[in-house]
């Protein structure tokens, strides 16, 4: 019986998609695989009608050859999932759903799926975890990391793929952003994608030099549009201290998460949050950056002063962006190796494994590995915010800093920039003086 691969994108889209499913097709082809290709992730092979001739297709090594060129997907993707809804809307840890579980495997044991790829995130993973279970090893899982937001668990040096492109473009972006600023005198609150980690917008903004990034690993607990305005009001009165009147801070959108879960946002927003297929709200719909230009500008207006600051989404125009040549060598070797573990019988996947590239080499981590115990889901990576690497981030930053409280020069400015005294301004900014990070050493 012939081996036959069948390749699944689930989730949002990221630069390399293509080269991932190009890669691993030519090398399954290469060693006499049949591959299926299945549109729109998971949302055919789990609905109730499922048409091979319409929600699949055969891919062939003239048809993938030239692919890892371009953006997007060739098999689209979607972000329906394998998790049964019921336990999502009770808080409790998740669960796969039995009937769309059963459905999808018999689905693609009826093709003659021997071995299955899937390329995605998070919430991919994890039903491609529940796939490799209901199989009992009939069928071998991988799953490629995939998401511009950087947040698989992976080895801290280790990226997923399409991130690097995304921070690529994403600065050349916000680089237009800060001239523009530069020459109309005007802030950016520039909110790019990043739902549980910040690794995009802090890169982001560390390639371009913005002036500040904010990011969800700052507030570990929950917090306030008006704290994180306090962030940004700061920076602005600091950086006018030095003769600007420009700036433009850079936010991951998962601020919004830090301000409460679903129904906490629809009280704030005073309308309903509509959460996705994986139980998230829907960030598209909480405007972060407006409410933050909102009261930033509302402050400045009050004492008489003047700001002009805008607000701006950075993110679709990321996801299906053509991928930088850092990507495209990432992506062949990610589907080769994916194809490489597949195919060899000394490869323990039983449970499934996620395929990765570690110091060079091809590294599976078991799906079973990478489990929150808490919620059941895949864990998330954050950023580390007593790494080396954020600290150099942050040391060029303009914030509010605990040394700028104890320069008696630089509290002057800054108290006189907000029409306050200096003891005013100590104890209505001090806390964010507090969350100031170390220099890098």
């Amino acid at each position: 019986m012939q081996n036959t691969l069948g390749i699944i994108v689930g989730g949002g889209p990221a630069p390399g998609i293509n080269g991932v499913i190009g890669s691993a097709g030519i090398e399954a082809i290469n060693n006499g695989m049949k591959v299926v290709g299945f549109y729109d992730g998971f949302a055919r092979l789990a609905g109730e009608e499922f048409d091979q001739s319409l929600h699949s297709r055969q891919l062939t090594i003239k048809e993938m050859s030239r692919i890892h060129f371009d953006g997007g997907s060739i098999l689209r993707t979607s972000r329906t999932n394998l998790i049964d809804r019921a336990k999502l809307e009770a808080d409790m840890p998740v669960t796969p759903d039995a009937t769309k579980i059963h459905r999808v495997y018999q689905r693609l044991r009826s093709l003659g799926i021997t071995h299955l790829m899937t390329i995605g995130g998070d919430d991919t993973a994890l039903s491609a975890r529940f796939i490799a279970d209901e199989s009992k090893g009939a069928i071998r899982v991988v799953h490629i990391p995939k998401t511009i937001d950087n947040d698989l668990p992976l080895p801290s040096d280790v990226p997923t793929f399409g991130f690097t492109t995304a921070r690529h473009y994403g600065a050349e972006i916000v680089a237009n952003l800060m001239e523009d600023a530069r020459t109309t005198c005007r802030w950016y609150i520039c909110v790019t994608m990043g739902r549980q980690a910040g690794f995009l917008a802090l890169e982001i903004g560390k390639a371009a030099g913005v002036t500040l990034s904010i990011i969800p690993e700052e507030f570990p607990e929950l917090t306030t549009i008006s704290h994180i305005a306090d962030v940004i009001e700061c920076s602005i009165l600091k950086r006018r201290t030095m003769g600007r009147d420009d700036g433009v801070a850079v936010l991951a959108e998962g601020l919004a998460y830090r301000l409460g879960d679903a129904k906490e946002l629809s009280r704030m927003l005073g309308r309903d949050v509509p959460v996705d297929a994986a139980g998230h709200p829907r960030l598209s719909e909480v405007p972060l950056g407006d409410l933050l230009r909102d009261e930033i500008r509302r402050r400045f207006t009050a004492r008489g002063d003047k700001l002009t600051i805008v607000s701006h989404t950075l993110g679709y125009e990321l996801r299906c962006s053509k991928p930088t040549t850092t990507d495209m060598s990432y992506t062949r070797d990610l589907g080769h190796g994916g194809i490489c573990l597949l195919l060899d019988p000394e490869a323990d996947l039983a449970g499934g494994a996620m395929v990765t590239i570690q110091d060079g080499n091809l590294v599976p981590i078991k799906f079973a590995t990478m489990i929150d115990p808490e919620t059941n889901r895949t864990r998330i990576r954050q950023v580390d915010m007593n790494c080396y690497t954020y600290k150099v981030a942050r040391a060029y930053m303009i914030r509010l800093e605990a040394a700028d409280l104890a320069s008696p020069t630089t509290l002057a400015a800054l108290a006189t920039e907000a029409h306050m005294s200096q003891d005013e301004f100590k104890e209505r900014y001090g806390h964010v003086a507090g969350n100031a990070s170390p220099a890098p050493s």
